[in-house]
């Protein structure tokens, strides 16, 4: 396709049942950057090292310092590569090699990326964790792009697999480019209020988008009501999220029009999630990391009524409707856009069309909690304690799909007892 002044244009059509809606998004046309090559020793680091030539800091596609790449004391799956990009970067392309003149290469292996270096998430494709297929010998390059490109400022390759006859030896590039956006940070009391020009805004059509991340199970991230009952609210509520959506009907305050939505699930893991809400008429597309619902509002009315504002992050202001008086959002919000204004760069710029009402910064801090994920029946988290501890005090929370586990365990010293939590049918 023809470029224009660097941009690629691509379209991508979304189906409101009877009618087409086309759209044209713009993309960086290059985002294809060599990350690794140029990045200090400082930046790679590993679970071993087989010996100081061996060093991940050699692990650079196509170089044959030191022993050639890196290569890891043992040759097991507990073995990985870490690269800090710097800073959070998009990522749309990998290349791999083994070491060089060696046997030693890896056949498979696992992405896992993560903006903090402590809360991780493996790459995943068609909704499944996604092992990328590695090289055949020492030094050939096998380049993989990613069907979805990630943005994070740590990466690692988890080898699976390697050569039978050999060990665990890699050689790597990342291909991006520099990822800019806008982040607002609320604290669970604070929130953004965009602010009209005109007392009511009627829209037949909405465009809504935004990336967020907590740690919390429950928040509003966005509302706004009208007099005569129109109202949308964007909320997670136990870890899903929920549009709630009143267009009106012939009755005033009637709940005939009351149109309610869930999708997603355990969204409050502290990583990025994606949310698009496209509105034309009645027609609704809801979008959460690439799951898509098309559902149809009830009631009799096309035009969304809202009175005065939009709230982004809580719900701040007394006197609005009882039903929504909920819990604000805790958490980082992204790229908020509604009906193409970007509302967290006017907030930044201290326009007069957002009111910042509590403690909103923009960065986003990280969560002092760090989850573990237990990824088998046989593994556990083994922490000393003093020989003369006299008393043990435990607080923690967790989720399972399981019915039936050992959550704690701990032998009470100098007694014949012990402090034992566990799972038996979901209780």
């Amino acid at each position: 396709m023809d470029s224009l002044a660097g941009i690629k244009l691509s379209f991508g059509c979304s189906l409101f049942v009877s009618l087409w809606v086309c759209v044209a998004a713009a993309h960086p046309h290059n985002c294809d950057n060599h990350l690794v090559s140029g990045l200090p020793q400082s930046a790679f680091s590993s679970s071993s090292a087989l010996s100081a030539s061996h060093s991940p800091s050699f692990a650079k596609l196509n170089r044959r310092d030191g022993a050639g790449g890196w290569s890891p004391v043992d040759s097991n799956k507990y073995q990985w590569l870490q690269i800090d990009l710097g800073e959070r970067t998009e990522i749309s392309a990998l290349a791999t090699q083994g070491r060089y003149g060696s046997s030693d290469w890896v056949t498979s292996y696992a992405l896992m990326f993560s903006d903090t270096e402590r809360n991780w998430k493996q790459y995943r494709q068609e909704d499944n964790t996604w092992a990328f297929h590695g090289n055949s010998n020492a030094d050939s390059v096998v380049h993989y792009k990613l069907q979805y490109s990630v943005r994070a400022r740590y990466l690692r390759f988890a080898p699976l697999e390697w050569n039978p006859n050999g060990r665990i030896g890699l050689r790597v590039e990342v291909y991006g480019c520099s990822y800019k956006s806008d982040v607002a940070d609320f604290d669970g009391r604070s929130s953004l209020l965009y602010r009209f020009n005109q007392k009511s805004v009627s829209t037949v059509k909405d465009m809504i988008s935004l990336k967020f991340k907590t740690f919390e199970s429950d928040g509003v991230m966005l509302h706004g009501e009208g007099q005569r009952g129109d109202y949308i609210t964007l909320e997670l509520k136990e870890s899903k999220l929920s549009l709630e959506i009143n267009l009106g009907d012939t009755k005033l305050r009637a709940v005939n029009g009351h149109t309610s939505v869930i999708l997603g699930s355990l969204l409050d893991d502290q990583h990025w999630h994606s949310i698009t809400i496209e509105r034309y008429n009645k027609q609704v597309n809801f979008t959460v990391d690439k799951h898509t619902q098309h559902f149809r509002t009830k009631g009799e009315f096309d035009y969304l009524d809202i009175d005065y504002e939009l709230s982004f992050g809580g719900i701040p202001v007394p006197g609005k409707s009882v039903t929504y008086q909920m819990k604000n959002f805790h958490g980082c919000i992204e790229n908020l856009y509604y009906n193409g204004v970007n509302i967290i760069d006017l907030a930044k710029r201290r326009k007069p069309q957002i009111h910042i009402m509590g403690n909103v910064s923009f960065s986003c801090s990280e969560a002092h909690s760090i989850p573990v994920t237990f990824m088998g029946p046989s593994s556990y988290l083994l922490l000393p304690s003093p020989a003369q501890m006299e008393g043990v005090t435990v607080g923690f929370q967790f989720r399972t799909w399981n019915t039936d586990g050992l959550l704690l365990h701990h032998e009470l010293h100098g007694a014949l007892a012990a402090l034992h939590i566990h799972l038996a049918d979901g209780r």
